[in-house]
């Protein structure tokens, strides 16, 4: 028996042995096996190092590096430039920061490919800025902006001097004439009514008409082989111009003031207004919204909404809601605006020769709309006598950049005589070319549209 349990062990220990001596002795089988599974790791590492390097390749070619133009460079300058103006000048630093910041956001490049949808761009259906450009698209901010702009407004200096209101209707002759330029430019007549608004200097109107008349969208016509035409997308170039004329209005009109008076216009005293009622403050916005919407009912979404938020202030029982309007309201919806229109800025669509007419005519219609004002206030003092008499440079104050034109009125009137205090007589056509340039919006929209 310890002869046999012997035997075993030694047995046991050979094949032991044997196992770690020689592991090559194994089957067929598991060298084809091992053989396989090499293979296979080998195809892994292949596989992986060519993943990787297409990975590169893709990261690569959809970066901004690789789809950067010079068109982009040139706008973020564009950008930066309107940062810099109303940081370091702070000229209109509510609505040039966020329009800055939007072009910039705008010509960030990205891949861009016929059926290729990054959701990244504003014009890119699904993207984030291309919900938010609804608004703008639509004509939803503007009215909201209107609402802000109603309760913020006090039209006492109007309602106590409504002959005044001749004022700001007369600065509306820049829209018009601006008009049949751009139609003699080659521009269709939406396009026209479009490109003429930027001459009352509201960012807001302009924008609320561009986007009903000069839209990407409308169809326009057909070519002779019956394929539909568009209208051109002026949104951007008509809205930028706009905002970049409010704020250089300290800039362009006291040159114009200066040219169109005399100094002995210019030291004219006006009689201070007179005080007026609570009723009357009520009874404004009501009677005026009703009476201008029945002149020009296409002015609806404007003028209904900047007359309720004077409404909302004047009422005294509302100041909740007003408050809202003219704070936190219309800061939202200034941010969203001025973003969303400055991202609408991609320079393979604004940088384009319709955009320099657009700034070159925009400028135009300006200038005759302050030197309009100005013009129609030297006509009424034909008429008027003594202390009736108008200082022509409010004139001036009748285009719809509120305050600021009646602030350039003020500066002006105390550059030459420092006691003579101009900003509250200036506030009447002020705030008239408010309402002129939305009854003026509305009555292109409703001949054009």
């Amino acid at each position: 028996m310890k002869k046999l349990i012997t035997i075993a062990l030694a047995l046991l220990v050979i094949l032991f042995a044997r196992s770690l001596a020689f592991p090559q002795l194994a089957s067929g089988d598991e060298v084809r096996q091992e053989q396989s599974s090499l293979r296979e790791s080998q195809a892994a590492e292949g596989n992986a190092l060519q993943l990787a390097g297409e990975g590169v390749r893709k990261f690569i070619r959809y970066s901004g590096f690789r789809n950067a133009k010079p068109g982009h460079f040139i706008m973020i300058a564009v950008g930066l430039f309107f940062i810099f103006l109303a940081i370091k000048y702070d000229y209109e630093p509510l609505l040039l920061v966020p329009i800055g910041t939007g072009i910039i956001f705008g010509n960030i490049p990205f891949f861009q490919a016929a059926g290729v949808n990054m959701q990244v761009g504003i014009y890119e259906e699904g993207s984030v800025l291309n919900y938010l450009y609804f608004g703008v698209l639509k004509g939803v901010y503007p009215p909201l902006i209107f609402l802000g702009i109603g309760a913020m407004t006090d039209f006492s200096s109007l309602i106590s001097k409504p002959r005044l209101m001749l004022l700001g209707a007369a600065a509306q002759l820049g829209i018009f004439l601006t008009f049949l330029g751009a139609l003699a430019l080659g521009f269709h007549p939406q396009e026209a009514g479009a490109i003429g608004i930027i001459g009352g200097a509201d960012g807001p109107t302009a924008i609320f008409l561009s986007s009903r008349l000069a839209n990407g969208v409308d169809i326009i016509g057909h070519s002779a082989n019956g394929d539909p035409i568009f209208v051109k997308n002026l949104i951007g170039p008509i809205a930028i111009a706009a905002y970049s004329y409010m704020a250089l209005v300290p800039v362009i009109q006291p040159p114009i003031m200066k040219l169109m008076t005399t100094r002995k216009e210019r030291l004219i005293r006006m009689k201070p207004p007179r005080a007026v009622s609570r009723s009357e403050k009520i009874l404004f916005p009501l009677i005026g919204f009703i009476v201008t919407t029945f002149i020009s009912p296409q002015s609806l979404p404007l003028l209904g909404m900047l007359f309720f938020g004077n409404l909302l202030k004047e009422s005294g029982v509302t100041q909740r809601l007003a408050n809202t309007s003219r704070t936190s309201l219309i800061d939202i919806i200034t941010i969203m605006l001025g973003l969303t229109v400055g991202a609408s800025t991609q320079a393979d669509r604004f940088l384009t020769t319709d955009s320099l007419v657009i700034f070159g005519l925009g400028a135009l219609s300006f200038m005759i709309a302050t030197a309009g004002g100005i013009l129609f206030a030297k006509l009424m003092n034909l008429f008027l006598k003594g202390e009736n008499k108008i200082n022509p440079l409010i004139g001036a104050a009748g285009v719809s950049a509120v305050p600021d034109s009646a602030r350039v009125v003020q500066n002006v009137g105390l550059s030459e005589d420092p006691s003579n205090h101009l900003l509250m007589h200036a506030m009447a056509p002020n705030v008239s070319g408010v309402i002129g340039s939305a009854v003026a919006a509305g009555i292109l929209l409703s001949f054009l549209w």
